[in-house]
C-alpha cells in the first residue's frame, strides 16, 4: 500500500496523515471550499476539492471520493470516523472498485449498524444484553404494554441510531405515547429509518468500552477499556482509561465478552464496543461501533498501540504482530474534547475566528487538532475544535497534568469546554471515581463557572498584590537614607 487517500477532514485527518507518513505512505486530503487552507489540507502530499462546504455536497460524496481515488491511483482509503465511516454502501464500492477500504467489512457494518441484529448477532454468545423487545415496534398499543411488563423508567431508541438521536426515555405510561412518537420523528429526521425498539433504562449506569483489534487470520485482542460516563446530551466530553472502578477479573471477563461481539459479525480491523456497567457491577451490552472512535488516543497511550498504523497493517493483510498476554496497561490517560460551545448555555455550539489559539505542551501532553490561530470554526461540521489528552504513571497524576494543561491552553473568540473541563477535574465526584451518565445532570450548574473564574480572578488578584507589595517594600528599602543605596554600593568605577 503506496498511496492512502483519507476521506475525512479536521483532526482526525491530520491524525491519520501523521501515521500514514512514518509509515512511508503518501498520502490524499480531501475538503471542501470552507476547509481549504485547513492543516490537514496542508499535510498531505496531494489534495482534492470536494465541493461546497456542506457534508452532503462535500465530504459525503462517496461518488467523487471514488473518482480521484482511482484517477490519482490510490491503493487505499482511510474514512476515519463520522461522514462515510460506517456506510456499507460506500465500503461495497471502495472494494468493488479494487481499492482496499481501511476498515471492516460492509457485512460486518450492516449487522452492527443496526441494534436489532446487532442484539441477536450476540445472543448467540450469551452476551448480556439489557431486556427489551427484540424487533421494531410497529404497534404502539403493544409496545406499551411490553413497556409495562419490563418496568418504568424505559429507553426508546432509534435501531440505526447513535450520537443519542432517535433516544427518549419515558418515565411513566402516561407520556409513552408522545415520546414514541417524537423518537421516530427523530429516527426518520436523522437516519431516514423510523424503525425504534425499546429496552429498560438502566439507572445511574457507567459507559464502558473495549477497545478491539482483529486481523484476516482469526487473531482478535482488547486494548483494555475506556471509560465515557462524563457525557451531554448522551454523547461523551470527557474520557479515560483505564476506569478507576473496574477490577482486573472484571476486565478481563467483558473484554473477552467484546472479543466475542467481533466474532459475532466476523470483524476486521479497530473496533469499540460499548457497555453500559450498572451499580451492582453488573454490565449489558449497548452496541458496536465499526470504526475508529473520537477517543482512541486514550487506549493508545496506555498501550503503546497506534492504532491507525495496525489498521493499515490489517488492511494489507498482516498478521497482528502481538498477542493479549503481549499488552499491558502502562499508567493512565485522560482526553477532553474541546468543543466550541458554551457550557453556560446548555453546551450550545458556537461559531468565529480563533482569535487567540495556543496550545499546552510538556511532558504527557498531546493535541489532536484540526485548526491554527486565526481560522473559522464553521457552522457546517462537527464543533471540535480538538482533542487535549494527557498521560501519567497514574489516575492522581494524570488528573494533575490535565489541570496544568487546561491552565496552559489558551482560546479567544470562540465559547469552549476548556473552563467545563477544568470543573470536572477538580470535582470530588470524578476524582473519587464515583460518578456515572448523569454526572452533568447531577452536580454541573452553569453558574458553578462564573463561581471558578471568579476564583481564578481572586487569586490573580491577591498575587499581583503581594508582588507589588513585595516590590515595594524592595524599592522603600534599597532607597532609605539611612542605608547606603545598592547602586552606589555595587557600581564599579570604570
Amino acid at each position: 500500500m503506496e498511496k492512502v487517500l483519507v476521506a475525512n477532514r479536521g483532526e482526525i485527518a491530520l491524525r491519520i496523515i501523521r501515521s500514514l507518513k512514518e509509515m512511508g505512505i503518501r498520502t490524499v486530503a480531501v475538503y471542501s471550499e470552507v476547509d481549504r487552507d485547513a492543516p490537514h489540507v496542508k499535510a498531505a502530499d496531494e489534495a482534492v476539492l470536494l465541493g461546497p462546504a456542506p457534508s452532503k455536497d462535500s465530504y459525503l460524496r462517496g461518488d467523487k471520493i471514488l473518482a480521484a481515488s482511482k484517477k490519482l491511483g490510490v491503493d487505499g482509503i482511510h474514512p476515519g470516523f463520522g461522514f462515510l465511516s460506517e456506510n456499507s454502501a460506500f465500503a461495497n464500492q471502495v472494494e468493488a472498485s479494487g481499492i482496499t477500504f481501511i476498515g471492516p467489512s460492509a457485512h460486518a457494518m450492516e449487522i452492527m449498524g443496526d441494534k436489532l441484529a446487532a442484539k441477536e448477532a450476540v445472543s448467540k454468545y450469551n452476551t448480556p444484553l439489557v431486556p427489551g423487545t427484540e424487533e421494531a415496534i410497529s404497534d404502539i398499543a403493544a409496545a406499551k404494554e411490553r413497556a409495562k411488563e419490563i418496568g418504568f423508567p424505559i429507553l426508546i431508541k432509534a435501531s440505526a441510531g447513535g450520537g443519542g438521536k432517535g433516544m427518549r426515555i419515558v418515565e411513566n405510561e402516561e407520556e409513552f405515547e408522545d415520546q414514541m412518537n417524537r423518537a421516530i420523528s427523530e429516527a426518520v429526521s436523522a437516519f431516514g429509518d423510523g424503525s425504534v425498539f425499546i429496552e429498560k433504562y438502566v439507572l445511574g449506569p457507567r459507559h464502558i468500552e473495549i477497545q478491539l483489534l482483529a486481523d484476516k487470520h482469526g487473531n482478535i485482542v482488547y486494548l483494555f477499556e475506556r471509560e465515557c460516563s462524563i457525557q451531554r446530551r448522551h454523547q461523551k466530553v470527557i474520557e479515560e482509561a483505564p476506569s478507576a472502578v473496574l477490577t482486573p477479573a472484571l476486565r478481563k471477563k467483558m473484554g473477552e465478552d467484546a472479543v466475542n461481539v467481533a466474532r459475532a459479525c466476523d470483524y476486521v480491523g479497530a473496533g469499540t464496543v460499548e457497555f453500559l456497567l450498572d451499580a451492582n457491577m453488573d454490565y449489558y451490552f449497548l452496541e458496536m461501533n465499526t470504526r475508529l472512535q473520537v477517543e482512541h488516543p486514550v487506549s493508545e497511550l496506555i498501550s503503546g498501540i497506534d492504532l491507525v498504523k495496525e489498521q493499515v497493517k490489517v488492511a494489507r493483510g498482516e498478521k497482528l504482530s502481538f498477542t493479549q498476554d503481549d499488552l499491558k496497561i502502562n499508567g493512565h490517560a485522560i482526553e477532553l474534547r474541546v468543543y466550541a460551545e458554551d457550557p453556560q448555555n446548555n453546551f450550545l455550539p458556537d461559531i468565529g475566528k480563533l482569535e487567540i489559539y495556543q496550545k499546552p505542551e510538556g511532558p504527557g501532553v498531546r493535541i489532536d487538532d484540526g485548526f491554527e490561530e486565526g481560522m473559522q470554526i464553521p457552522i457546517y461540521y462537527d464543533p471540535m475544535i480538538s482533542k487535549l489528552i494527557v498521560h501519567a504513571e497514574n489516575r492522581e497524576a494524570a488528573i494533575g497534568r490535565m489541570k496544568r494543561a487546561i491552565k496552559e491552553y489558551h482560546i479567544k473568540g470562540v465559547k469552549n469546554t476548556l473552563a467545563f473541563g477544568s470543573y470536572v477535574m477538580n470535582h470530588e465526584a470524578f476524582v473519587s471515581g464515583n460518578f456515572d451518565t448523569g454526572f452533568v445532570k447531577d452536580h454541573f450548574k452553569p453558574e458553578d463557572l462564573n463561581k471558578e473564574c471568579e476564583k481564578e480572578i481572586e487569586v490573580a488578584a491577591l498575587l499581583a498584590g503581594h508582588i507589588f507589595r513585595s516590590s515595594s517594600d524592595k524599592a522603600e528599602e534599597n532607597n532609605t537614607p539611612t542605608k547606603e543605596n545598592n547602586w552606589k554600593k555595587n557600581r564599579r568605577i570604570v
